[in-house]
């Protein structure tokens, strides 16, 4: 855990400090900034536009945050830069732009969000940007596919397995993904503990992370059995 204590040091905004979508938005420049500004690592959701851009949204749709149909892949970076976020004067940003305004200021745990046929290039692409990048970062996925790619393209980034579920065959394949040499784990808060978990934490001591903690109980959870929290809806 050593190598990554950065990634445990500080409580990580869930898609940026974002006030829950009422006037700074998710995933937006503001809400990063507000992160920033904050001291608090950046957690955010990345897929490729129609041109091969990485660019920084949550959904594999448009309207939930822009108000237009379609789907984000069939868009280019230009076309989705000019779409504004529920309203505001923000604008979906590229991974490039991201990176820009955090400079290295707070540590960022990148979501790669793929699309099966149609993410081949995600892992290139995303590690295209982070070459120059000076600042502490990691990729996290749930697809077992885009682990793969980055263990083989991008070996030396910290990568980790975003996770849920509790059933014996979840865990199942979550235990075949530490074949794949994965740095951490990221997991539900509401399904800790579990034998993955305690696993990973206490047999190999690598970090865990939980997702999404929005109140108290979730709080105290990650304290017993994760490292550190993605949070929103209040400031740790």
């Amino acid at each position: 855990m050593n190598g990554l204590s950065w990634l445990t040091r500080r409580p990580i905004a869930h898609r940026g400090l974002h006030d829950m979508n009422e006037t700074r938005w998710e995933n937006t420049l503001s809400a990063f900034a507000a992160a920033v500004e904050g001291g608090y690592a950046i957690e955010c959701d990345v897929h490729l536009s129609a041109d091969g851009v990485p660019v920084v949204f949550h959904d594999d749709e448009l309207r939930r945050l822009t108000g237009v149909d379609g789907l984000l892949r069939n868009r280019s970076a230009a076309e989705l830069a000019a779409l504004r976020v529920g309203g505001t004067a923000d604008t979906v940003p590229s991974l490039r732009d991201l990176t820009a305004l955090v400079a290295g200021r707070v540590p960022l745990v990148i979501e790669l969000k793929g699309t099966e046929g149609h993410d081949g290039e995600l892992v290139a692409r995303v590690a295209e940007v982070l070459a120059a990048y000076e600042g502490h970062a990691a990729l996290m996925s749930f697809e077992h596919r885009l682990l793969r790619d980055m263990a083989r393209q991008i070996p030396d980034l910290p990568r980790g397995l975003t996770a849920e579920g509790s059933s014996p065959e979840a865990i199942e394949a979550h235990f075949s993904m530490l074949a794949n040499d994965i740095s951490f784990v990221s997991y539900h808060v509401n399904e800790l503990p579990n034998p993955f978990v305690t696993f990973v934490r206490e047999r190999l001591s690598m970090p865990v992370i939980t997702w999404t903690v929005r109140d108290r109980e979730m709080v105290d959870r990650t304290t017993r059995h994760a490292d550190q929290m993605t949070f929103e809806g209040f400031r740790p």
